[in-house]
């Protein structure tokens, strides 16, 4: 009987403590949304765009990628929405990073990249967040696939840090391909997302 008390004690606390931890986080989720736009992805998307007439922050919107929902960021340019900013995220050498990449929606070239989150190491595959590194997939066709040099492309691998390089030339690619499946809606949600 003691024993059947326990597992029922047990059984209400394991469901209060999972239903209490489960309310917490999605309370908690707009909150840490708002802090990761404003901290990690908004210096970064202003880094990319800069020179917008607008707040690409501020203009953004979100698309249906199949189950997942992708938000989209927006710079105009000459009041014209010009540049699309897609997020993905891919797998370097320590762990999964995130990636901005920025199309230029009037001549189908990459705009710039930006990585936002990593844990790469220091020095070496960190670089890949340095803004000198990155500048090289600026103006980039989409039509042509990134590759590190040592692969037959023409992006320059971080010194010591080739799988990193090639992981984050890996997420352009993806992100040219979401990019091109999308831009037809991309385009036309544009307008209505800068005011």
């Amino acid at each position: 009987m003691e024993m059947i008390k326990m597992v029922v004690v047990l059984t209400i606390l394991s469901v209060i403590s999972g239903g209490g931890l489960k309310w917490l986080q999605e309370f908690t989720k707009p909150m840490i949304e708002v802090q990761e736009l404003e901290l990690v992805k908004g210096p970064a998307i202003r880094d990319i765009l800069k020179g917008a007439s607008n707040d690409p922050v501020e203009s953004r919107f979100k698309i249906q990628d199949g189950e997942e929902e992708r938000t989209v960021f927006v710079g105009a340019f000459d009041g014209e929405p010009k540049v699309a900013v897609l997020e993905v995220s891919g797998t370097g050498f320590a762990d999964k990073f995130g990636l901005l990449v920025a199309f230029d929606v009037k001549e189908d070239k990459l705009a710039g990249i930006s990585v936002t989150t990593h844990k790469e190491t220091p020095g070496l595959g960190a670089e890949a967040k340095n803004p000198v590194w990155a500048a090289q997939f600026k103006g980039k066709p989409i039509t042509k696939e990134c590759k590190v040099t040592n692969d037959g492309g023409d992006i320059n691998a971080l010194s010591g840090a080739t799988i990193t390089s090639r992981a984050v030339c890996s997420a352009t690619n993806q992100a040219i391909a979401k990019y091109q499946e999308f831009k037809p809606q991309l385009i036309e949600k544009m307008k209505s997302a800068v005011k």
